[in-house]
């Protein structure tokens, strides 16, 4: 039996590139070999420990491949094609997909309260040689030639859920928005508020490089929540408060301050993934008579999603390469994980080529 490597969860703290059976795909299924993936802050929280999944999955969920081979049923694709996976990939037929909530796919048991098919986190994921596919005609999106893997690779994740923020905020024509946290999902949450119209985007965090790197890419204005009152900040530049503000980062207090910098019928679009217990306080939330709206937004995924994201890049809208500040071997990937969880050099992305 052919094997491939793959880097493994086996328990808090604990983590092995391994030899795995290359799978095989079955009726509806792909295998793709990866040629381009990266480690996420999601990663990061399960081999802490702070995000459960089960020992034995295979870590990641943002891939770049080629088809090596197809199931029965799969038609439109050959093998060669370079494809894009998104970080969910939806069945496209349960009540969830037909609805048009494709990340909340509920395809299988158990899996409704998951959130849905996940790579790396609930299905085998993409820091491996090879990943399977599910579902793979509505997933694969195929990859322009004039594209790079470099150039699509953070389309599978971080875009697709940054730019989502800004869009269920409802973000419109010349709105204010803040976006709290400028991790490379807080970055992207401010290009997708630009994309839509903003015409002031104010982007809060406390780390020089993420700072620098959100002037970079386009955010009017960073502040430094180490050195400055943001929420009055905020209001001071806004004339009263942002109409939406995104919180990217997933604790009590970005979340509190996120409510707080609005203004009157204003939104909060939440990408936090929270763990523990949130607490709204009542005057942020203006007794519940400030017309606030909260909304929260998974990853968009399945292949419409990714072909649409590529088009943007294709028409030179956005590059997000200089997101993907570092760059490691499949078999070097722990050294990945310690310069991305310990923040050194400056680091928004890791890129892993297996």
């Amino acid at each position: 039996m052919e094997t491939m490597r793959a880097h493994v969860f086996q328990g808090v703290g604990r983590s092995s590139i391994e030899r795995l059976p290359i799978p095989v795909p079955g009726p509806g299924e792909a295998l793709v070999r990866v040629t381009l993936t990266t480690i996420c802050g999601t990663d990061l929280h399960i081999v802490r420990g702070e995000y459960p999944v089960k020992p034995g999955l295979i870590i990641g969920h943002e891939p770049v491949g080629v088809i090596a081979e197809l199931g029965a049923g799969v038609t439109g694709y050959e093998v060669g094609d370079r494809v894009l996976i998104g970080a969910i990939t939806p069945c496209g037929q349960c009540r969830a997909c037909l609805s048009g909530h494709l990340s909340q796919c509920g395809h299988g048991e158990g899996y409704e309260a998951l959130g849905g098919w996940r790579l790396g986190n609930t299905i085998n994921g993409a820091q491996a040689e090879y990943l399977l596919v599910p579902y793979a005609q509505a997933n694969l999106t195929k990859i322009p030639d004039e594209l790079s893997d470099e150039q699509v690779v953070l389309l599978a994740d971080i875009a697709s859920t940054g730019f989502s923020g800004a869009e269920s905020g409802g973000v419109r024509i010349g709105d204010a928005v803040a976006v709290f946290a400028q991790g490379p999902i807080g970055i992207c949450a401010a290009i997708g508020a630009k994309l839509m119209g903003a015409s002031l985007v104010i982007g809060i965090d406390g780390d020089d490089a993420r700072l620098r790197m959100a002037k970079r890419m386009g955010v009017d204005i960073v502040l430094d929540y180490r050195a400055l009152d943001v929420v009055a900040e905020v209001k001071r530049h806004t004339s009263g408060g942002a109409d939406v503000a995104i919180e990217a980062l997933g604790i009590q207090d970005t979340f509190e301050k996120a409510l707080r910098c609005l203004r009157p019928g204003g939104t909060l679009s939440s990408l936090g993934v929270y763990s523990g217990k949130l607490n709204i306080p009542y005057d942020a939330f203006a007794a519940g008579i400030g017309d606030y709206r909260i909304v929260t937004t998974l990853c968009p995924g399945g292949k419409e999603r990714m072909r649409r994201l590529m088009e943007v890049i294709r028409q030179k809208r956005v590059d997000l390469t200089p997101l993907l500040t570092h760059r490691v071997s499949l078999d070097n990937i722990h050294e990945g994980y310690r310069i991305f969880g310990e923040r050194m050099d400056g680091v928004m992305k890791v890129a892993v080529e297996p």
